[in-house]
């Protein structure tokens, strides 16, 4: 069975704080691909960042996402990714118009469920590592909720639950399905 879970949808519906609250309860997590590259290319020239380069920083995502999708295949138990390469390969798509999901899809299979975090404007904030406004937030959750299905996932949406309860409705959720015969 596949146990690399994603956790992806909009910015700013909490995935960090979820993963972090997974990993507080022993779960091996992986951290947004995007927040690294950017917390990086600060310390750095910056020629990736998202609001200078996003082909560039879509790349890096991509190749980053694919490193993190092989080393998690050797973790015992589940393992939660804050977005992962599905979500850089479709932002490299919409930008470009290269038709890169569907290639990188097949090689590079999560778990059947991904789990989408919706719009919620009551908590989105900006930040040094996310400056895009709740608008564009939207629109690339629009796209993502659209995408994994096309590519034959299975959408469950988080409800807008506090954090401990989101982590439980999540487990619960994987928990039924490998009790089902």
């Amino acid at each position: 069975m596949n146990r690399l879970v994603l956790i992806s949808g909009c910015s700013g519906g909490e995935k960090s704080t979820l993963l972090a609250e997974l990993a507080a309860r022993g779960h091996a997590v992986v951290e947004e691909p995007g927040r690294r590259i950017v917390k990086r290319e600060l310390e750095g020239d910056g020629a990736a960042l998202p609001w200078v380069d996003m082909v560039a920083f879509a790349h890096r995502a991509i190749q980053m996402a694919m490193a993190d999708h092989t080393a998690a295949r050797e973790q015992a138990g589940w393992t939660f990714f804050d977005r992962g390469l599905i979500d850089a390969a479709a932002a490299l798509q919409h930008l470009t118009g290269e038709p890169v999901l569907e290639k990188l899809s097949v090689a590079h299979r999560y778990h059947q469920r991904v789990f989408l975090t919706p719009p919620w404007p009551e908590i989105y904030t900006t930040d040094p590592e996310r400056r895009h406004g709740f608008d564009e937030a939207v629109a690339e959750y629009d796209r993502l909720a659209a995408i994994y299905p096309m590519l034959g996932y299975d959408i469950v949406m988080l409800p807008k639950i506090a954090i401990a309860d989101r982590a439980d409705f999540i487990l619960d959720c994987l928990s039924r399905e490998t009790r089902q015969p």
